[in-house]
């Protein structure tokens, strides 16, 4: 018998946090049942957790309206509840997903997820065409500083100027839902630098309502790409730093992302994503 929890993932100081839908002992539903579940449900994304036959658990991840590659805010959330309950003492496991196994860390009260070393698709977009998705004027957007970042889920990264630019975003849903269908994205993670404190490096939004989904408080996939892309620059500072998201939010829910660069020489052989939990 299935049961589902609510769990916020990466949460600040104990509050905010994106939710996430965790289903465990998700053997027996097939993916009509899970989609119609994930739906009911209405957050951000729903992992379903399983048993599996080459991993420590296989986990499968839908939207309100689709099913999803990977999310980094539900992997945390399902691992941090596992631990949480004692399933899962700290250490290194591995997640099987629809798209290849992924290793998954607990340690200190966190949980992090390693992401491959990324690629950056070569599109191109102008300050103008930028500016109308997030309804700001061009003079706001860095557009030199737009990429799409894949890590397995598709971003298109975008630099805004400062915090009050970000703040100001209303985002054209439907274009953005056009662009996504265009470019195979999730959707778009808009950043600035501009932090209250020197360890956060970046303050975020993300948007992706081709997914059902038209704005979350934290974005393990979309911090991760983040920190690649910069890293790839050498405009990360250091290969350890922290992201706050979701204070910028109509309805704001304070998240706080860590992300971490492995390196091979200078060249990036992973990144890591993680963050703490807090239940309903």
């Amino acid at each position: 018998m299935s049961e589902t929890h609510l769990i916020h993932a990466f949460a600040r100081d104990g509050a905010g946090g994106n939710p996430a839908g965790v289903v465990l002992d998700a053997d027996d539903l097939d993916a009509a049942a899970r989609q119609a579940l994930a739906a009911r449900l209405g957050v951000p994304e729903t992992a379903f957790v399983s048993r599996s036959q080459t991993a420590t658990r296989r986990v499968e991840f839908y939207t309100p309206t689709r099913q999803i590659a990977h999310c980094g805010h539900a992997t945390v959330a399902a691992f941090g509840l596992l631990h949480r309950r004692g399933d899962l003492p700290e250490g290194d496991y591995v997640k099987e997903s629809i798209d290849g196994p992924r290793t998954v860390r607990i340690r200190d009260g966190q949980v992090f997820l390693r992401l491959p070393s990324p690629t950056v698709a070569g599109e191109r977009f102008s300050a103008e065409a930028l500016a109308a998705l997030l309804g700001l004027t061009p003079d706001r957007i860095d557009a030199e500083d737009a990429a799409i970042v894949d890590l397995g889920n598709r971003f298109l990264h975008i630099a805004v100027r400062d915090a009050a630019a970000l703040r100001a975003i209303v985002p054209d849903l439907a274009a953005i839902t056009v662009l996504s269908d265009q470019h195979e994205l999730i959707g778009l993670y808009v950043r600035t630098a501009d932090t209250d404190t020197p360890a956060q490096f970046a303050r975020t939004r993300m948007f992706a309502p081709h997914y059902g989904i038209d704005e979350e408080s934290a974005t393990g996939m979309g911090a991760a790409g983040l920190a690649a892309w910069l890293a790839l620059r050498d405009a990360l500072p250091g290969d350890r730093g922290w992201i706050a998201q979701g204070d910028a939010m109509p309805a704001p829910s304070p998240s706080l992302l860590e992300v971490r660069v492995e390196r091979r020489g200078r060249d990036i052989e992973a990144i890591w994503v993680g963050g703490k939990i807090r239940a309903e």
